[in-house]
């Protein structure tokens, strides 16, 4: 049985380690903020959950276990959080997606909701 859990602790743990090194890679070579914000989405939730996981194969159920618990659920509600909220600052600040072989972006029309929320460039 312990040789089971130190397999899955171990194949958690490079896997985690495997989506963090892709994410890495994603920050430097994608094009835009926002497909750099996906990139980042990624290392926190995907890649720091599976490596939690692996950790919490391997100190089985101890105190530990709980303090791990407690680290992956900090980290699931703040990652997608801010990472929208640093895409809506990104938007309102005036930066717009790349689209398909326009580098420069097609304008993004807000929704009429949002138009009030935004700051005004005047």
């Amino acid at each position: 049985m312990e040789m089971v859990l130190n397999i899955l602790s171990w194949a958690a743990i490079l896997s985690g380690g495997a989506l963090c090194l892709i994410g890495a890679v994603g920050l430097i070579r994608l094009p835009d903020v926002y497909c750099r914000m996906h990139a980042a989405g990624i290392i926190d939730t995907l890649g720091i959950g599976l490596i939690l996981l692996g950790l919490a194969f391997h100190a089985g159920f101890t105190l530990v276990l709980a303090k791990l618990a407690m680290i992956f659920i900090f980290v699931l509600f703040t990652s997608p959080t801010s990472c929208h909220a640093l895409c809506r600052a990104a938007l309102y600040g005036g930066v717009q997606p790349e689209h398909g072989d326009d580098p420069g972006g097609a304008p993004v029309e807000m929704p009429d909701s949002d138009k009030e929320a935004a700051p005004s460039k005047t």
